[in-house]
């Protein structure tokens, strides 16, 4: 009697697993696939997966600087090393900030808040959005952008980088050596690299970090340098350039490979809710995102305007942002091209909800209120004149819930948990970072 039983109550199981909504699952899997299968023009997942980050040979890099692993490790502590802020404009900055102060990890390695803050800033907060301006400090001497910091995740999918796409000397950017203007970062592109290597040995200067040779020796580093570039002569080899090009190395590594949209793309057909499935349906398909938005990282290497408001229109105090600034014109502002004025870099889409300010002047506050933007199509910035709005910029006709599903896409899906095992446990000086002024120290819990 007792084996019947067992019997009957395993085939009860059975069936009650069979009547679980795992079929209606398996259908949004299957149209998901087939959209997909059209947004890329029938290559299908394998388009929009992302490789391992140890995976080298499979990650997209300059040919000028091949990633290793002895420049990915070097790479990765010179990005968080506080203790390279040699070049403060004033001095009680020395040793504050890294190229980590606007690119964390926890924050989707983008600032915390509004407009990122190295130099003249002080504090962290929980995330970043309490660092304010150090009252000691002269606004004038403050390192700070007249625009959003984009993010450095993903960033091994764009040839070019900035919201103008001014940094790199390749591609797109042959035929704006007019730009490259002597004796400022611009320049930087006659070095022929790819915009990450170009931005990083820019970035360098242009945050007032130095790579010394005494303070190398010093800390530890010189090992570190050797190994990553054993072929350079030793008089080169301890350089602005060098650094460089190991940070840029170390950011090529920096995938969202760990979200479930990835983890969906490799099989995992439970890594992501019905109601994220749907809004992939509704992102790749009706709602037209994969014009734009498309590869691996979600995002392309052209410019486009849709009419959002600079940061000089935040409603929060910014600093160094004058509403003639150049960066406020976006690519045209490189170019000086009619035709590019207003045209901004198609961003990557991982993490955004680590930090909560979108648009490259922060105008906009929730992914909910980005995909209502795209939805009604009505620009924010009377500035931008109706000329230069992009094509694709059109009104979508979705309802609330379509609009609900491709929130929870972006939000959710997208979001990779685990960006901290980017970041090392310590940096050779010993420093706090993203930051090492007294305040952010007690907050971050470092020394």
């Amino acid at each position: 009697m007792k084996r019947h039983y067992f019997v009957l109550v395993a085939a009860l199981v059975l069936l009650m697993g069979a009547c679980r909504p795992d079929d209606d699952t398996s259908a949004l899997d299957q149209e998901l696939d087939e959209v997909l299968q059209t947004a890329s023009n029938g290559a299908g997942r394998a388009f929009f997966r992302m490789p391992a980050s140890d995976d080298y040979a499979a990650i997209p890099q300059d040919p000028k600087n091949p990633i290793t692993k002895a420049k990915v490790e070097l790479g990765r502590l010179l990005f968080h090393e506080t203790g390279f802020g040699l070049e403060p404009a004033q001095a009680i900055g020395q040793g504050r900030f890294s190229c980590a102060s606007c690119h964390f990890a926890s924050a989707g390695f983008q600032a915390g808040r509004f407009q990122g803050i190295g130099e003249g800033g002080i504090g962290f907060g929980l995330n970043g959005e309490g660092r304010e301006r150090d009252i000691n400090y002269i606004v004038n001497n403050m390192d700070v952008q007249p625009i959003r910091s984009p993010a450095a995740l993903n960033t091994a999918y764009q040839e070019l980088m900035l919201w103008n796409g001014q940094f790199g000397g390749v591609g797109m950017n042959i035929g704006t050596e007019h730009a490259w203007t002597a004796g400022t970062p611009k320049a930087n592109n006659h070095l022929g690299f790819h915009g990450i290597e170009t931005q990083a040995i820019a970035g360098l200067t242009v945050h007032r970090l130095k790579t010394v040779m005494s303070y190398i020796e010093n800390v530890g580093y010189r090992p570190m340098y050797d190994a990553a570039f054993p072929s350079v002569p030793a008089q080169d080899r301890y350089t602005n350039i060098t650094s460089g090009l190991a940070i840029a190395a170390y950011e090529r590594t920096i995938l969202a490979n760990q979200s479930p949209w990835q983890l969906w793309l490799r099989g995992q057909s439970n890594a992501m809710s019905e109601t994220e499935k749907a809004g992939a349906i509704l992102f790749f398909g009706k709602a037209q995102c994969a014009n734009c938005h498309t590869g691996p990282a979600l995002n392309n290497m052209n410019f486009h305007a849709l009419g959002m408001k600079g940061l000089n229109e935040c409603p929060e105090p910014v600093f160094k942002t004058p509403g003639n600034a150049p960066e406020h014109l976006g690519r045209g502002g490189f170019t000086g091209r009619a035709e590019d004025m207003h045209k901004f870099k198609t961003p990557q889409l991982y993490n955004m909800s680590d930090s909560p300010f979108f648009g490259h002047g922060a105008s906009m506050r929730s992914i909910r209120q980005v995909v209502e933007y795209k939805n009604r199509a009505l620009p924010e910035n009377p500035n931008v004149p109706a000329s230069q709005l992009d094509p694709y910029f059109v009104p979508l006709s979705l309802s609330e819930q379509e609009i609900a599903d491709i929130t929870a896409f972006l939000t959710k899906s997208l979001h990779d948990p685990n960006l901290r095992r980017y970041q090392p446990i310590r940096v050779l000086s010993g420093q706090c970072f993203p930051f090492n002024d007294p305040l952010a120290r007690a907050q971050l819990g470092c020394n």
